[in-house]
């Protein structure tokens, strides 16, 4: 949720002109890790969760890069991208984390 927060934080000082390019999108992104974190945990099967968490593992690669392209139009500035690349980078090992977990569980 954290990184939702921040990235609404960054992209509301993007240009008015990107509300609904850049600033939309990467906001549907850094919103689609959580939620699809969240709907995963909520299926059945352990299969049907490494599904949800691969999308969102997706989702965080698009935030990644959406920030970088931000950085490099100066929408944002390199304090901001790097706050943002670290939060995505401890998520993303959070997300491989987890998903070795289910495997392993899965295996036994």
């Amino acid at each position: 949720m954290d990184l939702v927060v921040l990235v609404y934080e960054i992209s509301e000082k993007f240009p008015s002109k990107e509300m609904y390019g850049l600033t939309s999108q990467i906001r549907r992104a850094a919103v689609s890790v959580p939620s699809n974190i969240a709907e995963g945990h909520t299926r059945e099967s352990t299969k049907e969760y490494l599904h949800h968490l691969s999308i969102a593992h997706a989702s965080l690669a698009e935030v990644e890069t959406q920030i970088e392209i931000a950085f490099r139009l100066t929408y944002c500035n390199q304090e901001g991208r790097d706050r943002v690349l670290a939060h995505a980078m401890a998520l993303g090992k959070q997300l491989y984390s987890l998903c070795n977990a289910l495997h392993a569980r899965n295996q036994e």
